[in-house]
């Protein structure tokens, strides 16, 4: 059963915008931590976001988990059959 281009791109996205917020918070550094920042600005803001690199390893981490899902699917591992049994709901 082959997943259409649109459903692939769907769930690929899905999965990296997940691993966006998951990668976020990683090497951010607060105003108040370093002990600079502007005046009015609010203590919790970050100096330097790393935007770049996070979207790079948002990028890779969410291709890595999307090949994960689509081996497991293409082997059986992963049909919507199999999951409504293990959840207990007829299909």
């Amino acid at each position: 059963m082959a997943i259409q281009i649109s459903t692939a791109l769907a769930i690929y996205f899905v999965i990296w915008w997940i691993a966006l917020f998951l990668t976020l918070p990683f090497g951010v550094r607060s105003q108040h931590e370093d002990g600079v920042g502007a005046p009015g600005t609010d203590p919790g803001a970050p100096i330097l976001t790393r935007m770049g690199g996070k979207l790079i390893w948002t990028t890779i981490i969410s291709a890595i988990i999307y090949g994960i899902g689509i081996a497991a699917y293409h082997a059986g591992y992963l049909s919507i059959e199999r999951l409504s049994k293990l959840m207990g709901m007829p299909f």
